[in-house]
């Protein structure tokens, strides 16, 4: 294998199949030759074999293009020869990198090294440790003697590289969750699935490993206190019935099964002060330290194992006949990361338990991770798409907690075990792929026009959101009815890596260090400082005025909120309406009484143990949510591209640009100051994605609030004629509260002036700051950068030009 090959797969961050490439004497000529089959049998991992076949389909696209752009070279040197000069590295790791570049091209044939005017870019781990490195150098040469110094290690402190998405993914047991995100990150193994089934009340979540080459298990424990919390009801339950003997109820069966599962048949003797001793932890000492525990494997097989007494119900299947005690009930979440996965460094998939927990802390929990899912997955079988009605539910239920209320970009329907066709050995093989083919064609289309009935959701999302899968991961594994691409798992796996492409921070991180380090540039060459007045209030006057353009976008939002939410109060009749046709279910319900005992002990909100997910507060709040819901999304839309206030914060801008032309002598400063106006841009919008979650909950939220005294004399009522009275008195108490509809109005607008406010101040006080410091500064010691700034506008220009590559490729 030549030097051409082993750095595209170094570039490409595919080198853990160098010593494949290797033993079958991949050479240039040949690379370029690769067809899907072969790269199959190079690189047999799905993830990393899709990055590879994008990669090269880019890397031959250009290919001819390249061959007529020998002399460019000298052209662009003669224009920026600063830039695309290829400059040494500071760090130790880019020095060799650029050391292996001079060796590999003088080992190149000349036509071949040639081919291209542009350096080969570089893979983004390099580039970006190399610039960590700078950086870190760079931090260390400065001081805490002047406002610059400390305002300049500030913004190293602040440069971040990271951020992670999170794939959600519902759906009842069976349904086939846990085989398909084996199937995916291709570990057999990893979740459990078939008759040993994972507990529907703990969160899990898979990532990659970024730090070993172990199987790994972080468990998350509620604290003790929110234990002691669960079993209190039990003592009240049983505390006077030495039988324990009474009527069976969903809350029941459910403290039930995790005192079983915690202390076998030793829980009914015991007061709830010994059920907490410390000797029924000793092999989870974290959990009464409020420690999370760590559990690291060679194998996904062997973590598994270990995990099973964590996360799994079943303690009669497979591993559980040896357990002898199940902490399932005191765990929160458990995060697994895995090994040499590719497309889950930014991303993170969430197996989520249905539609939310009936343990207060788990289920406040899972709302959160819902919010912030930017993709969910709803899973379930294929023969039962259209009338399995807890999928749509859950779909439903959830539409607002991660539409208006979260951040969610694409709901993926996801139609698993679609190899399994009725009479399927009355046909050829060829019959029967025809058959299957024909029949997930048609659910697909079946699937579609199902969600286009769902008002609700629409009004959170519209169609392009919604697409629809059908995969087979017993197919994908096994191979012998379809082919990979129609199990549809491949198409799966190349949108997490896009997704976990598209999320990497190199460059922002880049960009950072780059204007740093031309403000500290700029500043020890004190070049213009007679323009420096002349420039700040150009600068200030453009900044006013830009403010006033965000300013009325927002209040304009807040004008049409306002609009919508009176009729919202107007309308809240409708809601009362839903609240009554529940209270009176108990004429179809025999056991009703007990699940409203529930929900009122609950703040009014509870969870079958049959999965339904009753939230009366957020029945209430309706009408005001139904008000506001598309004015709401079109102000705030999850897709980045259109932008808050119809793109406002996106639009701002000082106009350096065009201020460089005008102030050669101050050009560093406003480099600068162009990618300091870039990153409190992203940081206003990311505020803005937190802060509209809060203002669209806390509709809900208010009227929870309002209606908690209500829920606490229900509570308390018991005898002859209880739910009869029970149902009175939420009546009459949200007869007698109607003011909180306004009020949630009114807390809705207040928090739309805070967020006002909020942006106002970061722009203004961020950006004044910043020009301030690098235009207006007395003379200061500062270490010499020019080196530095010279391999880090290499660096940031050949991620540019690999991203707008791979962006005209797409």
């Amino acid at each position: 294998m030549d030097d051409f090959v082993q750095k595209k797969l170094i570039e490409w961050d595919l080198k853990k199949w160098i010593d494949k490439f290797e033993d079958e004497e991949i050479t240039e000529e040949s690379f370029y030759e690769l067809n899907d089959e072969l790269i199959d049998k190079l690189i047999p991992k799905v993830g990393p074999g899709l990055k590879f076949k994008k990669r090269l389909k880019q890397l031959k696209e250009k290919q001819h293009a390249n061959r007529e752009t020998v002399h460019c070279s000298a052209q662009q040197q003669e224009e920026a020869p600063d830039l695309d000069q290829v400059l040494p590295s500071t760090s130790d790791e880019g020095k060799r990198k650029f050391e292996h570049q001079d060796k590999s091209s003088k080992q190149q044939p000349p036509a071949k090294r040639q081919r291209s005017c542009k350096p080969r870019s570089s893979s983004e781990p390099i580039i970006l440790s190399d610039v960590q490195n700078i950086m870190r150098f760079v931090h260390g040469k400065l001081h805490d003697q002047d406002k610059l110094n400390v305002f300049l290690k500030k913004k190293i402190n602040d440069l971040k590289t990271d951020k992670r998405e999170l794939v959600g993914v519902f759906g009842k047991t069976g349904a086939g969750k846990s085989s398909l995100i084996n199937a995916i990150i291709e570990e057999r193994n990893l979740l459990p699935s078939g008759s040993v089934t994972a507990c529907t009340s703990v969160m899990i979540k898979v990532e990659a490993n970024l730090h070993s080459d172990n199987y790994e298990a972080d468990i998350e424990f509620i604290t003790k206190e929110e234990w002691k919390d669960e079993l209190w009801p039990w003592q009240q339950i049983l505390g006077d019935n030495e039988n324990h003997k009474m009527e069976v109820d969903d809350d029941y069966c459910d403290i039930i099964d995790k005192l079983s599962a915690l202390y076998g048949e030793e829980w009914k003797q015991k007061s709830i002060g010994k059920l907490l001793d410390s000797k029924y932890f000793k092999e989870i000492p974290e959990f009464l330290q409020c420690r999370r525990k760590i559990l690291s494997c060679e194998s996904a097989k062997e973590l598994s194992a270990r995990c099973a007494k964590y996360t799994r119900s079943d303690s009669k299947q497979g591993d559980g006949k040896n357990v002898k005690r199940w902490y399932w009930p005191l765990v929160k979440c458990v995060t697994l990361r895995v090994p040499n996965n590719d497309f889950l460094q930014h991303v993170t998939l969430v197996d989520l338990p249905g539609n939310g927990d009936r343990n207060k802390s788990r289920d406040k929990m899972w709302k959160q991770i819902v919010g912030d899912c930017s993709t969910v997955w709803i899973v379930t079988e294929i023969n039962r798409a259209i009338a399995e009605k807890e999928a749509w539910d859950i779909l439903e239920s959830a539409s607002s907690l991660i539409g208006n209320g979260g951040e969610c970009r694409q709901i993926h329907f996801i139609c698993t075990k679609s190899d399994q066709i009725e009479d399927s050995d009355d046909y050829s093989a060829a019959q029967r792929r025809n058959r299957i083919t024909e029949r997930n064609m048609q659910v697909k289309e079946e699937v579609r026009k199902e969600f286009s009935k769902l008002k609700k959701i629409k009004k959170h999302f519209t169609d392009d959101c919604f697409k629809v899968f059908t995969v087979s991961s017993k197919e994908f594994l096994k191979q012998k009815r379809l082919n990979p691409d129609e199990t549809e798992i491949p198409k799966l796996c190349e949108f997490l890596q896009d997704l976990n492409d598209c999320h990497s921070e190199t460059l922002n991180y880049v960009s950072g260090a780059l204007g740093i380090l031309s403000l500290i540039q700029g500043a020890n060459c004190r070049g213009g400082v007679e323009k420096a007045d002349d420039v700040c209030k150009v600068l200030e006057k453009n900044m006013n005025e830009q403010l006033d353009e965000v300013e009325r976008a927002v209040e304009k939002a807040i004008k049409a909120f306002d609009q919508c939410l009176r009729e919202g109060v107007e309308n809240s009749i409708t809601s009362e309406e839903k609240l009554k046709l529940f209270l009176d279910r108990d004429r179809k319900q025999p056991g009703f009484f007990k699940t409203l005992q529930s929900v009122v002990k609950k703040d009014g909100t509870h969870k079958t143990t049959k999965g339904e997910q009753i939230d009366l507060n957020m029945m209430l709040a309706s009408c005001l949510t139904d008000s506001i819901d598309e004015k709401f999304r079109k102000t705030f839309p999850n897709d980045v591209k259109g932008g808050s206030f119809n793109g406002v914060i996106s639009q701002f801008s000082l106009d350096t640009k065009s201020l460089i032309q005008k102030y050669k002598v101050v050009e560093l400063q406003l480099i600068f100051l162009q990618t300091e106006e870039d990153k409190i841009k992203a940081q206003v919008n990311k505020t803005i994605l937190t802060q509209k979650k809060i203002i669209y909950n806390s509709l809900t939220e208010t009227v929870e609030k309002n209606m908690k005294k209500g829920y606490e004399d229900a509570a308390e009522i018991i005898g002859e004629g209880a739910l009869k009275k029970m149902r009175k008195t939420i009546e009459t108490h949200v007869y007698s509260n109607k003011k909180m509809y306004e009020e949630a109005k009114e807390t809705l607008l207040m928090k739309m002036n805070d967020l006002k406010a909020t942006i106002l101040k970061e722009l203004k006080e961020t950006m004044k700051y910043s020009i301030k410091l690098s235009l207006k500064t007395d003379t200061c010691q500062l270490p010499d950068v020019s080196k530095h700034l010279q391999s880090v506008k290499k660096h940031y220009h050949e991620l540019k030009r690999s991203q707008d590559e791979e962006t005209s490729a797409q």
